[in-house]
């Protein structure tokens, strides 16, 4: 495992982080404490040092069960939760990104962690009905107070992003330093904004649901695969599958599994992004570690992206296919900046 820096900041983060939304059986589909500690045995070995939790993970059962695994090696992890998501659906005030469930989440969090600082908060989703400005002065006062070290957002769209890093820059405040969003040959949304957004602000990216649910990992296109899914077999569409399928022909080629190439692929372009790894079971989470050293010919991901392939719509395809009239034939020859 290396590692890479955590946007414009020093802390180095490792290229995978480890996702407990699996962690506790609250939620019916998860991993016992039992698993548990054999996973995050297998990350750390790996070298991993990211603990990606939040307070609502399995009813707040993810994260005491992170504090059980961390132990006294607390400080040797990138410990990272988020707020925002409700834990009581009957007080109007206990969601949303404003100062009073921030502060009082980020208090719950830290004590069922066991800890007095959270390394990497996160904004679980955007709220629109707190003002940005809010989130980004309240959520300093926690960096100021040592509680928080860097904060980050996840499930927002780039302008909010965007704004709320400025905002920052000019106040003094302490800006994001990534995002966390959904990635993967199924969900290649980001590409059209988010992704352009982040490469200019120089923000890092971690992906969640890298493999999609599972439709990535040969659960519904290999007969030898199976097992409990989240992901309802009739949504999955017949687009879906056959995008699944050519990962499958993709990994028998190269000798390794589905779930390896779906997970490379998210970083094929762009090292700076991190997949989230959230298995179930030791078996499924070294699988997915394996793809640490997956380097994928460029065909493959040529082949993959073609049989993945989204429209980048407007003002990015017009933009793209508005160059050569732009700038003229000079502008081939210019080696300009990256987007994206």
């Amino acid at each position: 495992m290396r590692y890479r820096l955590l946007g414009r900041t020093g802390l180095r983060v490792s290229e995978m982080f480890l996702g407990t939304m699996t962690f506790g059986q609250e939620w019916g589909w998860g991993a016992s404490v039992e698993e548990c500690r054999k996973m995050f045995t297998a990350y750390a070995e790996a070298g991993g040092n990211v603990i990606d939790t939040a307070n609502r993970y399995t009813e707040g059962s993810s994260e005491r069960i992170v504090k059980e695994l961390l132990g006294s090696d607390r400080d040797r992890f990138v410990l990272a939760t988020k707020y925002t998501l409700t834990m009581d659906g009957t007080d109007p005030n206990a969601a949303g990104n404003h100062r009073k469930n921030l502060v009082r989440s980020v208090e719950a969090s830290l004590g069922r962690l066991g800890t007095d600082y959270i390394d990497l908060l996160w904004v679980h989703i955007w709220d629109p009905n707190t003002p940005v400005e809010e989130t980004m002065r309240a959520l300093d006062d926690l960096v100021r107070a040592g509680k928080v070290l860097y904060v980050g957002m996840s499930d927002a769209p780039a302008w909010l992003i965007a704004r709320a890093n400025t905002i920052a820059e000019f106040r003094g405040w302490t800006p994001f330093a990534g995002l966390q969003l959904p990635y993967s040959l199924l969900q290649r949304d980001i590409e059209r904004e988010l992704l352009p957004m982040a490469a200019a602000l120089e923000l890092s990216v971690a992906a969640w649901s890298p493999l999609a649910g599972g439709v990535l990992s040969g659960k519904f296109t290999r007969s030898s695969a199976g097992g409990p899914s989240r992901v309802d077999r009739a949504t999955v569409s017949e687009r879906d599958l056959a995008i699944a399928r050519t990962v499958d022909e993709v990994a028998d080629e190269l000798g390794v599994s589905s779930s390896q190439v779906a997970i490379a692929w998210t970083r094929a372009h762009r090292p700076w992004i991190h997949p989230i790894l959230g298995a179930r079971d030791l078996d499924q989470l070294t699988d997915n570690l394996a793809a640490i050293g997956l380097e994928l010919p460029e065909e493959a991901v040529t082949r993959l992206e073609e049989a993945a392939a989204i429209e980048l719509g407007f003002p990015m395809e017009f933009i793209l296919n508005t160059t050569d009239f732009v700038y003229g034939a000079s502008g081939n020859r210019v080696d300009g900046r990256p987007v994206g």
